[in-house]
């Protein structure tokens, strides 16, 4: 008897765990355009534990690629991150995602024009708002652009999971991806910019 309540102990104590380790993680969300090219960026980065694309910011209760990609919605293509911030910090996620768009782009990102493709940052809270806020005004110092910084920086909306054949599709579909990736004027962009 005393065996079995040692057993039913552990796997009560390994719940415990697994749920605090679970409330330890945050979330992100981000839009630069083309969620497919912004899924691998974030996923290499040590202390990311999911990526998930999406849509967000709409005026619609649901959000679906057909809609979206048509902009009835007026979603855009976004990606929600969850990450480990004992790990990797929000103002680290932050210069991740300036250094995977075009920061001086209104219309849209590289050769993907329309509201659907604007790049933003959707903060949770006054903390994220405030990290979001003084990154990009670094960005702006930070003499690598010859134009305004114009990304928006807007409060959380509801986020919408896209179709599951968009979710990696850099691992799903690499010759696709990247002659999409490099076909949209991204690749070259951002070596300009960054340098390889």
């Amino acid at each position: 008897m005393h065996k079995l309540f040692s057993i039913l102990s552990c796997v009560l104590a390994l719940g415990c765990v697994s749920a605090t380790a679970l409330a330890e993680t945050q979330t992100a969300i981000f839009a630069g355009g083309c969620f497919w090219c912004m899924q691998p960026p974030f996923d290499h980065a040590k202390g990311v534990t999911k990526t998930v694309v999406g849509y967000t910011g709409g005026t619609k209760e649901t959000a679906n690629y057909e809609l979206v990609s048509a902009h009835k919605t007026q979603h855009r293509e976004a990606i929600e991150v969850t990450y480990d911030p004992a790990i990797i910090s929000y103002d680290q996620l932050l210069d991740i995602f300036w250094h995977n768009i075009n920061p001086t782009q209104a219309d849209g990102q590289f050769h993907d024009i329309g509201l659907s493709y604007q790049a933003a940052i959707y903060y949770a809270n006054e903390a994220e708002k405030s990290a979001a806020e003084a990154s990009k005004e670094k960005l702006a110092k930070s003499g690598k652009f010859d134009k305004p910084i114009v990304t928006e920086i807007l409060p959380q909306m509801p986020f919408y999971s896209a179709e599951e054949y968009h979710q990696k599709y850099y691992l799903k579909n690499p010759e696709a991806f990247e002659a999409y990736h490099v076909g949209s004027g991204r690749v070259s962009y951002l070596q300009r910019i960054w340098g390889k």
